[in-house]
């Protein structure tokens, strides 16, 4: 009998690749979901046959208890989260609900019903906000949103119920990572669909907000790889996971444009800059002030040597290799006849 996971937030991204990994194992793997109204697995459909899933709530300690009680797992990976940080701003309460309390009441859930299992956190390099880059895990926090100000309250409950209840518990301090299963309200799957969706005549124009804002992105898959590395070592600790890589919006824009055959040329400066087809001057890519945050994080680059030389760990997929993999899962939707220039390994 393998052992037993359990996965909080198991309908998102990071869920549905850290799933497969742990069947792939031979894992029995739990998820939670939330009761909501709508259908909320279809992530998970090619491995819902093999997955057993809960109706639980990180703002519900009762639920917690009840999983964790009834599953006995070997292994919590808390994934669970309001993960869009533009959003927490405007529901910061909720955010703070959610990713900071909700990770409380996990560890507790844990401690009084599965005080052996080992637990994973899913942090977040929002923690750093603009201490310079690159960040790794040394460096000083310093939140800049709700988002990032619930995850800084989730880390230090983590390190709390290790070094004072014994509890095996880490961090894992991720930067960005995407893949074809991150949700159309993140920066990097709203520009690969409406890239798609301009050159094949069904959307006019990508609005965004600040093209300077430089992030470290790396592949989904590598990453949960990584999370389960963290939780298979003889002594609990804390670990940055990232490519070292940076990239602005605007060149993430310019990137998965060149995947499609095209480039793109900016003109103007501030709200006014646009982005244009080089080959017609179409105008593809506009700004607007909405989509600023109420406080930018500049520049986020982790630097992850530790978990290279601790878990043998290091993203292997390169940022080219992502655009595809994300265009790709995108051509049934869009139409074969987009022509796309083909990113080689």
């Amino acid at each position: 009998m393998g052992k037993i996971a359990l996965i909080t937030g198991i309908t998102g991204q990071d869920g549905y690749y850290l799933a497969k990994l742990l069947l792939d194992k031979g894992y029995q793997v739990h998820g939670v979901r939330q009761p909501l109204a709508h259908d909320d697995t279809h992530h998970l459909t090619p491995l819902r046959h093999a997955l057993t899933l809960h109706w639980g709530d990180m703002t519900d300690q009762t639920s917690l208890n009840h999983i964790v009680q009834s599953v006995q797992p070997d292994e919590i990976y808390n994934l669970a989260a309001q993960s869009h940080v533009g959003v927490s701003f405007a529901v910061p309460e909720y955010t703070m609900n959610v990713n900071g309390h909700g990770t409380i009441r996990l560890l507790e859930a844990l401690r009084l019903y599965a005080p052996e299992a080992r637990f994973y956190q899913a942090g977040t390099s929002e923690l750093f906000g603009n201490s310079p880059a690159p960040q790794n895990e040394q460096t000083p926090f310093d939140p800049q949103s709700p988002y990032a100000a619930a995850k800084l309250l989730a880390h230090q409950a983590v390190v709390k119920y290790r070094t004072q209840h014994g509890i095996y518990a880490v961090n894992g301090l991720l930067f960005n990572h995407e893949s074809p299963k991150r949700g159309d309200d993140f920066v990097t799957q709203k520009i690969v669909k409406a890239a798609l969706a301009i050159l094949a005549g069904q959307q006019d124009a990508l609005v965004l907000g600040n093209l300077d804002a430089e992030r470290d992105w790396g592949h989904a898959v590598d990453y949960v790889e990584g999370m389960w590395h963290m939780l298979q070592q003889d002594v609990p600790d804390d670990f940055v996971l990232a490519t070292g890589q940076a990239c602005s919006v605007r060149q993430f824009v310019e990137e998965v444009f060149t995947a499609l055959g095209h480039q793109i040329k900016w003109q103007g400066q501030g709200l006014d800059e646009v982005g244009i087809l080089v080959e017609n001057n179409q105008e593809v890519v506009r700004i607007a002030a909405d989509y600023y945050r109420p406080a930018e994080v500049h520049c986020l680059i982790g630097d992850s040597r530790k978990a290279q030389q601790k878990l043998n760990w290091s993203a292997s997929t390169t940022r080219q290799q992502l655009i595809q993999d994300m265009i790709d899962a995108q051509q049934d939707i869009y139409g074969a006849d987009i022509q796309t220039q083909r990113i080689r390994a």
